[in-house]
């Protein structure tokens, strides 16, 4: 039995992370398979960034058009589809059917929700967010110690950059999926050095970097006293932009 990668958006991050997972499937020996769930449809606008889709997608839901896409790489990848978006109340039951998580939404709310959801289902999960000129991107264990809550505490108090108002370049995408890719595979052949580091590009400056992270003892999440013990949906308040 294969292990399922749940990718939860299937847009700028998620569609070069699909390519790279799609091609390992067809040319590897790595077993899995997809759980992707997302709401939206293609938008011309989106093409420089969502590069699995092409004209002919536009106005098609994007699981549709992600699905299809997949396919041609590699038609044997199972690639399940859930339309809608990750929810307080269902975030528990999603995770469980997962081996491993990977967060390719657009928004801060999403991106924690996923992380509490990951972590209390003690499933790793992999995070990756693109802005403007630069990529991030981490991967934390089913246990956390460090998680994305050491590094980013809580969600950020008032207005905060994102694909809205800041924008975002499209290479700089490709670079955070791919990454992300890499460590999904890492993850899934059981490699631990995946973890506990962040990853960041800055397309200005052409430069990517690793840096480890430190577990923080008073992390609401996975620290020695863990304030966070279940989803309550009034954490996930922030706007939406996926």
């Amino acid at each position: 039995m294969s292990a399922t990668v749940l990718v939860i958006g299937a847009g700028g991050i998620a569609a070069p992370f699909g390519l790279a997972l799609a091609h390992a499937f067809a040319t590897t020996s790595t077993a899995f398979d997809l759980l992707v769930v997302d709401d939206d449809v293609v938008e011309r606008s989106n093409l420089h960034r969502q590069i699995l889709f092409g004209e002919p997608d536009v106005g098609k839901p994007k699981l549709e058009a992600f699905a299809a896409a997949l396919s041609q790489i590699a038609p044997d990848l199972s690639v399940a589809l859930q339309p809608g978006r990750l929810r307080p109340e269902g975030a528990e039951t999603l995770m469980s059917r997962a081996a491993v998580v990977v967060d390719a939404t657009d928004n801060f709310a999403s991106r924690f929700l996923a992380a509490d959801a990951a972590h209390l289902m003690r499933r790793p999960i992999v995070h990756a967010a693109a802005v403007r000129w630069h990529a991030t991107v981490l991967a934390t264990s089913g246990e956390g110690r460090p998680c994305y809550r050491c590094l980013f505490e809580d969600l950020p108090e008032g207005d905060a950059p994102d694909c809205a108002t800041a924008g975002v370049l499209g290479p700089v995408c490709g670079v955070a999926g791919a990454i992300a890719a890499e460590l999904t595979l890492r993850i899934l052949a059981g490699d631990a050095s995946a973890f506990g580091a962040v990853f960041t590009f800055d397309g200005k400056r052409d430069r990517l970097r690793r840096v480890p992270i430190v577990a923080r003892a008073s992390c609401a999440l996975c620290g020695t006293s863990p304030a966070i013990r279940d989803i309550r949906p009034a954490r996930y308040v922030g706007p939406v932009c996926e």
